[in-house]
């Protein structure tokens, strides 16, 4: 904290460099002569630019020798004006990085062995004092931590601490700050304090399930804690918390499955739950007073109190969570983790923040925070110890939790080189993980060829992104409300349509978007903007319910059947509506919550979209693995436009497949290739088990908005 009777103020920019800002109306403006102190001795700042900026003089300084992080400076001018010195741009330096890089795994609260040990890393830190909580008291011990290498603060304890609550207060710049362990994974409701926990005492049975084939072979299917099962008719009895979606054998109004057991049922093989992790935005106290998508992350790595029974009570969201994740693995099904590691809630009452100002977030040329996440601040992944956090934080929770995949949220902010260590870890731990991200192009300061974004898929190969190409070719543009794509009836996105079908590799075009299918996360509709079904009241308006289903259905069916990996929002198979919400992110249940009722009402579609899905995994030809492969294998049958008719040569049934693509108002009549033919899917049914034949020389009807699936006898 800059002292205000302070005449001028001192920063630390560099790990030898301070800058001196002499407001131009002190009669310090002409003094040449600064001298940095500390409590072991002086040094002389040589001055090595001065100008005016701001209504003040700044003066760039060096000195030699050491800056003794850890003990309070200052410096005094010849006229014996004093000014704390300030740690300021030095967190950002490359020196400052690799200086106090701490490569250990201890940090955070350690209980055993009849001890407890606690690490913090606040290398710019005077003095840091554990503030210390027995379970169930108002009162608390304040004890004083010691220093060691690489800026890491310890106090070790001779006794186990399971339960204790405790802080950290740091002192920075003479200012003390309070702040939750951010390597904590037990906290109290809302994470006000961090709990010490022994994590052997909340085990739930694991199971292990192989390593998952590839991505291509993946059905991801989104949703929310709390949307999945609080609707009325969810048949759930813990509706909205973890072990309300790991109840099985949960049935609907119409007396079928709902839950996890009609997700399983529907052929999916990961479910994506949105942020878990605690975040803030709902009172856990309170949770059924608010709503929130969870993008507000608190503590990176303790399960969100408002999905438990009793937030309250720190093993309990631990062991509910883990409960869920072995219900859907002992339905054969599989867990993806949406992680919110770009940025914080708000940067200021960060732990991240508080413990080592300046280090964690980006910052421009003007040395104000970096907003290209849209929230006010971008999370520096490429600092050491930021990627090092969000590192232990992925293995923590691939280790105590069994997660099964990631979805990275705005992962264009993170840098190649830490998703690429994520994808060793999980290579490592557990082989077969599905990481996939949002890889859009936003304005962080980092340079473009080091961003995890689309334009740097080469340099991520094994890393699936949402591609937005096939999204807005498929069902029109998500930001043109209007705007239609191509199952929407607009044949103007005929031939994108084709490269999105065959996994956006240069299947027609040469180069793609993505260099193999397994990068390509295909999808019309997701937890954000406007459902399909929304898009289509606004695009279609009169048309008649019968018309947008039909063109809802083609566009879900496309996502299915098209090379990459698909992806739904749940409740998409059953025209998900938000009622023209197009950011739901706070809006109540009543907008949210995955409507088990509306599920009853389409059970046609249920039962299509099933088909569709069973189709996929039987039919590895809807499934490469390569780009060679589906250049080799696709070939384009040259049907009139708007039509697309697709012939895959490797079906791995030693048979040829067809896929004849009808997104207009008409019925068209469609010469096949030679040979006897079977129908598995057209306009109403779907499935492996063939509908009809079409004999050698016969043309197929294709009805209006719709697709057809054959296969050669």
């Amino acid at each position: 904290m800059a002292d205000k009777h302070a005449k001028f103020q001192a920063y630390l920019d560099g790990m030898n460099a301070i800058t001196l800002q002499i407001p131009l109306t002190m009669d310090l403006a002409d003094e040449i002569d600064f001298t940095l102190h500390n409590k072991l001795g002086e040094a002389m700042l040589e001055i090595k630019d001065r100008h005016p900026e701001d209504g003040c003089l700044k003066l760039k300084c060096g000195f030699a020798g050491d800056y003794l992080f850890g003990t309070e400076h200052w410096v005094i001018s010849s006229s014996g004006s004093r000014a704390e010195v300030q740690i300021r741009e030095v967190v950002r330096t490359a020196e400052f990085d690799s200086h106090f890089f701490y490569n250990g795994n201890d940090l955070g609260a350690v209980c055993k062995d009849g001890g407890t040990t606690f690490n913090v890393w606040a290398p710019t830190a005077t003095l840091v004092k554990l503030k210390l909580f027995p379970p169930g008291a108002k009162h608390f011990e304040l004890i004083k931590m010691g220093r060691k290498e690489k800026g890491v603060w310890s106090v070790e304890m001779d006794r186990e601490l399971e339960g204790f609550r405790y802080t950290y207060m740091v002192s920075i710049d003479q200012n003390w700050r309070e702040a939750v362990d951010p390597y904590a994974v037990a906290v109290t409701a809302n994470g006000a304090q961090a709990v010490v926990a022994k994590l052997e005492n909340t085990y739930v049975r694991r199971i292990d399930m192989p390593p998952f084939s590839h991505p291509a072979d993946a059905v991801i299917y989104e949703t929310h804690m709390r949307d999945f099962t609080i609707h009325p008719a969810s048949g759930a009895e813990s509706k909205g918390q973890y072990i309300g979606a790991a109840e099985t054998d949960t049935v609907g109004p119409d007396g079928k499955p709902t839950g996890i057991s009609y997700v399983k049922d529907l052929g999916i093989t990961h479910i994506e739950f949105l942020p878990f992790n605690d975040f803030a935005g709902v009172d856990e106290t309170r949770r059924d007073e608010e709503y929130n998508w969870g993008y507000n992350p608190l503590n990176f790595n303790v399960p969100e109190g408002s999905f438990s029974s009793d937030p309250a009570e720190p093993y309990v969201r631990i062991r509910e969570l883990k409960t869920m994740i072995e219900a859907i693995h002992q339905n054969g099904m599989r867990v993806i983790m949406d992680v919110v590691y770009n940025h914080v809630y708000i940067r200021e009452k960060s732990s991240f923040e508080k413990i080592v100002p300046g280090y964690y977030f980006r910052y421009d040329d003007a040395g104000k925070p970096s907003d290209g996440t849209g929230v006010g601040n971008d999370i520096a992944s490429e600092r050491l110890m930021a990627r090092k956090f969000l590192l232990d934080s992925i293995r923590f929770w691939i280790e105590e939790y069994n997660i099964d995949g990631f979805r990275f949220d705005l992962m264009g902010i993170l840098d190649v080189k830490t998703v690429n260590e994520v994808r060793a870890i999980c290579d490592s731990l557990k082989p077969g993980m599905i990481i996939i991200g949002e890889g859009w192009e936003l304005n962080t300061p980092l340079p473009q060829g080091e961003k995890a974004t689309l334009r740097n898929q080469d340099r991520l190969p094994e890393i699936g992104q949402f591609n937005d190409r096939f999204r807005d070719s498929i069902k029109g543009s998500t930001f043109n409300l209007y705007e239609r794509g191509y199952a929407l009836g607009n044949g103007t996105y005929t031939e994108q349509a084709k490269e999105a079908i065959a996994g956006s590799i240069g299947f027609q075009f040469g180069t793609g978007l993505f260099s193999e299918p397994g990068q390509s996360v295909n999808y019309v509709e997701a937890h954000d903007n406007h459902t399909l079904w929304d898009k289509l009241e606004a695009c279609l308006g009169d048309s008649g319910e019968l018309l947008k289903m039909k063109c809802h259905r083609l566009a879900t069916s496309l996502v299915i059947l098209s090379q990459g990996i698909p992806f739904l929002h749940s409740g998409q198979e059953f025209f998900r509506t938000k009622g023209g919400d197009g950011n739901s992110y706070k809006s109540p249940d009543s907008v949210n919550m995955l409507d088990w009722e509306r599920k009853a009402s389409f059970p046609e579609n249920v039962r299509y979209i099933k088909g569709i899905i069973e189709i996929r995994q039987a039919y590895p030809c809807f499934r490469m693995r390569t780009a060679s492969s589906i250049k080799a294998g696709i070939k384009d049958m040259g049907l009139e436009h708007p039509l697309v008719g697709l012939s895959y040569q490797n079906s791995g049934h030693n048979s040829e497949v067809l896929l004849l693509v009808n997104p207009t108002a008409f019925i068209h009549y469609i010469q096949l290739p030679p040979g006897d033919w079977e129908v598995i899917a057209d306009d109403i049914q779907a499935g492996s088990v063939p509908l009809r034949a079409v004999q050698n020389g016969e043309k197929a009807v294709s009805e209006p908005v719709s697709l057809m699936v054959l296969v050669k006898k």
